[in-house]
């Protein structure tokens, strides 16, 4: 995985690295990783987000199943919830 030139402190390893070349999921939320999180860290939650998924047996034909499992990805890359009021 490529990094772009520049770097800053990463939210889960404290690292000061290279940000990643594009966002790895869709949305605000791929934007926030992309902003603070390193490539190492996202790769260890590549690895993580399998297990989770399994050991919670995950149904994503249930709606609540994407939620729970950015919930777990949040705590995961040490990222907090955005701010429900606005």
């Amino acid at each position: 995985m490529t990094m772009k030139e520049a770097s800053f402190t990463c939210a889960r390893c404290s690292r000061t690295t290279g940000r990643l070349d594009r966002a790895p999921v869709p949305g605000p939320t791929g934007a926030e990783i992309q902003a603070r999180v390193c490539g190492a860290c996202w790769s260890e939650w590549e690895r993580m987000e399998v297990m989770v998924i399994n050991e919670l047996r995950l149904n994503f034909m249930d709606p609540r199943a994407a939620g729970i499992l950015n919930e777990h990805m949040r705590q995961f890359l040490m990222i907090e919830e955005p701010d429900a009021s606005g």
